[in-house]
């Protein structure tokens, strides 16, 4: 009995452990302390869990087309606040503010705020 024991607290320990490891530091991979603005077209929507995506293709400065990788909250988080699964649509024109990606090739920002010109939509934190 002793031994079932042993193994049952050792068990939800591993996945306990594994759990609070994979989930990921946001300073690891943004730079919390920084802001930038990308406006453009979605092209894709990913509403799920662990995080939604919103991929963006916008105009850098050069002029040059870059699809940017807006890391957003969970699915059930964004559910809560009014954010659906069919809110952004392919074409939809957005300005995103977002804390950018350590590494800037990879064009991947944190979701800060999120608006829609068309209909004045808006969702996400402060807004600037």
């Amino acid at each position: 009995m002793r031994s079932k024991l042993l193994a049952l607290v050792f068990a939800g320990v591993t996945v306990l452990g594994v759990k609070a490891y994979a989930h990921h530091s946001f300073a690891s991979t943004y730079l919390e302390d920084q802001r930038i603005t990308v406006e453009g077209d979605v092209l894709q929507f990913l509403y799920r869990n662990p995080h939604s995506f919103v991929h963006v293709e916008a105009k850098d400065a050069s002029g040059n087309t870059v699809r940017w990788a807006v890391e957003w909250a969970a699915g059930g988080q964004l559910g809560s606040q009014g954010v659906k699964h069919d809110t952004l649509k392919p074409g939809d024109h957005v300005i995103i503010v977002g804390s950018p990606g350590r590494n800037p090739d990879d064009h991947r920002l944190r979701m800060i705020n999120i608006t829609r010109p068309s209909d004045g939509w808006k969702a996400g934190g402060k807004f600037d």
